[in-house]
């Protein structure tokens, strides 16, 4: 593990790098957390601001691999940006249900799978974490892909039997 890439990669690579790491580390604490009280509130807005600050930020952050500089990872930018705002809207008409299902739809298929895509060969995190076994990245993305999706396949699966 090197921190070298991160650190000579641009700026807005470094702050985009530090509000995924707020929002990846506090998301369960706020998601999962059994008691709904000031902490959770706090946390929660916290958690929102990160993510929020993550999918602007990453706009700024032009692809390589495509020739408008944004590639079909900043779809989650967009997927998260938005459930922001319908987790907010749910929350203010105060509809717990909602706001608990989109927030922790976000967390599961929106930070954990952008994080998880990160660890295509040649992307800075998996030139930080795994710089001498690239093909790893594809393990780290298939299982998260797993976790993230496994409640739906459990469930549609179900439904069949």
């Amino acid at each position: 593990m090197t921190l070298a890439p991160l650190l000579t990669a641009s700026p807005a690579v470094q702050i985009h790098v530090a509000f995924a790491l707020v929002a990846l580390f506090l998301g369960p604490f706020v998601l999962w957390r059994q008691r709904r009280d000031r902490v959770h509130k706090v946390m929660g807005y916290v958690w929102v601001c990160a993510l929020g600050g993550a999918a602007l930020v990453s706009f700024a952050i032009s692809s390589p691999f495509t020739s408008v500089g944004l590639s079909p990872i900043h779809l989650l930018s967009v997927y998260a940006l938005y459930g922001i705002y319908v987790a907010m809207r749910a929350i203010y008409r105060r509809d717990v249900a909602m706001h608990r299902q989109v927030m922790q739809n976000l967390y599961v298929r929106g930070a954990a799978l952008a994080g998880a895509f990160n660890f295509l060969p040649g992307r800075t995190m998996q030139r930080i974490l795994i710089p001498n076994t690239p093909a790893l990245g594809y393990v780290v993305i298939a299982v998260v892909l797993l976790w993230a999706f496994w409640p739906i396949v459990r469930r549609s699966s179900a439904a069949r039997a």
